[in-house]
């Protein structure tokens, strides 16, 4: 694995904080907010993140996806409302380490078939899966946050999770 566990784990949590910074900026009489008619709204993005990193995190660890899992996530996610929304984002921190700090090296080094058939190892597919996926999707918030008028918002908010420094 190009990363060694620590890493892993920091920049899986390190995606969790710009999340719950980003997720800070949302006004919520926005939560409805989508760009087009078939694309998420805000809250459902925000609650697609409750289950995408800890449900494929698993599928990695399984070696497989379990789909009554997926099932019952997503069912839980759409019960939530906004505040509960973030708190299951914010206890991601905890189980990125936990999850993942049980692991060995070998654990992550082990193959399985991904979701197209193809092998894959543990460790690449949270990277490829996992890690890439929270960038996506926070740039996708970062987006609906802007197109909903936080032109304050730049490039420190999406991949620092700060807000700018103010000018002198």
């Amino acid at each position: 694995m190009v990363l060694i566990k620590s890493e892993l784990i920091s920049a899986l949590q390190h995606e969790v904080r710009i999340l719950l910074h980003l997720a800070s900026k949302v006004d919520r009489s926005q939560l409805d907010y989508r760009p087009t008619e078939k694309q998420r709204s805000t809250l459902e993005l925000l609650k697609y993140l409750t289950v995408m990193g800890p449900m494929l995190t698993t599928t990695a660890i399984n070696g497989g996806f379990d789909v009554a899992a997926y099932t019952a996530a997503n069912q839980e996610a759409a019960a939530r409302d906004f505040d509960q929304t973030i708190a299951a984002i914010a206890a991601q921190e905890a189980f990125f380490a936990t999850t993942l700090g049980a692991l060995s090296d070998a654990d992550f080094r082990a193959e399985f078939a991904a979701f197209d058939g193809s092998k894959t190892t543990k460790g690449a597919f949270i990277v490829t899966m996992v890690l890439s996926g929270y960038a996506a999707y926070r740039t996708q918030l970062f987006c609906y946050l802007k197109a909903c008028g936080r032109d304050e918002l730049n490039t420190g908010n999406l991949w620092r999770g700060v807000d700018p420094t103010p000018a002198p």
